[in-house]
């Protein structure tokens, strides 16, 4: 028996739609306000740029988003006959949003002293990641096989354990009373699972916590959390309607940064095109079976939109279907969020919002999405390839602490090179070391994760074939290095290559792989006797 659609309207606004606006909507403000307050307070933007240039452009992207994702949600309900089909939820990436900022565009920004070329290379950035999305729909499934799990998500842990939750942890240790208290109100409900009163999202409930003792210090005059009258007064000035305009000049400026950027861009590009299809897998196991071709491609081309527009940020289809579908999301709530976001970024909302909340109570925010990150690459992972997720996180602790090395250097008027290796070994600091270890840290995490977890799986052909790799990427500076380039660390490469033909002799020596491999099950790695 076979049902008629085709005269089936699917209904646009059902009561649980609310719900949902109220939740995720919630969510894109959290999300929205950490942003901004990454670009006003860690990359020192002038508010014209941040509210007249990349906030009115970030918002375009993301009404189109949402906007593409009901009408997609539309289809599927008019096609099925069904008025339970809910649309896949969008927005900035938040675990790119951190890494552009501290990765890409701050190094940049304080090596030349100038925000504006900060911006262009992010800009620069997310044009590639466009272009990766748009295309990765193709070879996303053969990257995500040869791949394992524990090389992709290890070097992202990286990156989430320092340059995503460190600076947040010592912001919130400035500010102990607001912020270990925004921190304690978000674990217990986020960790903990405890639900506060009508179901009020526990990031707001924090911002609002903060928000009374920074405000309720006022009146004692403690000033805890540098909120002011005058502040509000300020703010007040970046209200206006603000729309889009184009910064395709903007673009190709950053194009003198290509070389460091696509360290990084190609990896992440990699790393959002598995990210995607997850999410899409999981909204079709929830009964919503979306096209991930579609998904991909058109969350590169909103992306493109946004960045030839100025918004350094790419879009995403967000983890949480099932969620917002529980909760009576249908169609229009993401919609309605879209709407929302148009209101809160063209006309300067976000300025007063700013002016009225605490950074400090956002920081807790940022450090539980840093912990996430890095848990996530060990609860969905093997248990015995931990130690290759460990080796993973090693060269981004190098490029962090080389970071705030050479920041505090710059203050004190010198540099590493100028203070000489040799005095800087004779206390402990290895800056040569650092400095190989750290550069391209992205694609090195990965690569040595991926190594580590095939040696664990005595796989020594693919660890071999990885080990290659690293030692081509490494020799045009891809990893090992600060820029790309020819023979950029030799001597890195050229061992590498060693290590690929040794693997690779293991593999082929038939009277060692028994051995090795016992009674042929994977063995968990046990420090050596």
């Amino acid at each position: 028996m076979t049902t008629s659609t085709a005269g089936f309207r699917p209904v646009l606004w059902a009561p649980g739609d609310w719900n949902a606006f109220f939740g995720f909507g919630t969510n894109i403000l959290v999300n929205m306000l950490v942003l901004t307050g990454l670009l006003r307070f860690v990359l020192k933007m002038p508010d014209s740029l941040v509210f007249g240039r990349i906030l009115p452009a970030m918002g375009l992207m993301m009404c189109l988003s949402t906007f593409y994702y009901a009408f997609l949600a539309y289809r599927l309900a008019k096609r099925t006959g069904r008025n339970d089909v809910c649309a896949l939820p969008s927005g900035i990436s938040v675990p790119h949003m951190f890494i552009v900022t501290f990765v890409i565009m701050l190094p940049i920004a304080l090596k030349t002293n100038d925000p504006i070329q900060g911006w262009e290379a992010g800009l620069v950035w997310v044009f590639f990641q466009s272009f990766i999305l748009m295309i990765g729909g193709f070879i996303a499934p053969i990257i995500r096989r040869i791949t394992p799990r524990a090389a992709l998500l290890g070097t992202l842990a990286g990156v989430s354990i320092t340059f995503i939750s460190m600076r947040p942890a010592l912001e919130m240790y400035q500010t102990p009373v607001i912020g270990l208290t925004c921190f304690g109100v978000i674990l217990v409900s986020w960790l903990g699972g405890f639900k506060y009163p009508k179901g009020i999202p526990a990031g707001l409930v924090a911002i609002a916590v903060g928000m009374i003792i920074a405000w309720g210090s006022n009146l004692v005059g403690l000033n805890y959390g540098g909120l002011s009258l005058k502040g509000v007064g300020d703010a007040f000035a970046n209200f206006g309607f603000n729309v889009p305009i184009p910064a395709v000049n903007h673009v190709f400026s950053g194009f003198q940064y290509l070389s460091v950027i696509l360290v990084t861009a190609i990896p992440f590009g990699i790393y959002d095109l598995v990210e995607a299809m997850d999410n899409v897998e999981s909204a079709e196991a929830g009964g919503d079976p979306y096209p991930t071709t579609r998904v991909l491609t058109a969350d590169g081309v909103v992306s493109l939109i946004g960045c030839l527009m100025g918004n350094p940020y790419i879009n995403a289809v967000y983890i949480g279907h099932p969620g917002w579908k529980g909760m009576g999301g249908r169609i229009g709530y993401s919609a309605a969020v879209g709407v929302m976001v148009i209101i809160l970024s063209w006309f300067g909302i976000i300025s007063l919002m700013l002016a009225i909340v605490p950074v400090v109570a956002i920081s807790p925010i940022l450090l539980y999405i840093g912990m996430l990150i890095g848990a996530q690459a060990f609860q969905t992972t093997p248990k015995g390839h931990a130690p290759a997720i460990v080796l993973g996180l090693t060269p981004h602790v190098a490029a962090w602490a080389k970071t705030l090395m050479d920041g505090a250097l710059a203050v004190a008027g010198t540099s590493a090179v100028a203070l000489g290796f040799d005095k800087l070994a004779n206390v402990g600091v290895l800056y040569p070391g650092l400095r190989t270890l750290g550069g391209g840290a992205i694609l090195t995490g990965l690569v040595l994760a991926a190594v580590g977890a095939f040696v664990i799986d005595k796989k020594f052909v693919n660890a071999a074939a990885f080990a290659l790799a690293g030692a081509v990427l490494t020799f045009f500076g891809f990893m090992h290095g600060e820029a790309v380039g020819i023979a950029v660390t030799p001597t890195v490469a050229v061992a590498y290559g060693i290590v690929a033909v040794f693997l690779y002799a293991l593999s082929r020596y038939p009277a060692l792989a028994p051995a090795l491999t016992g009674s042929g099950e994977v063995m968990a790695a046990t420090p050596a006797e």
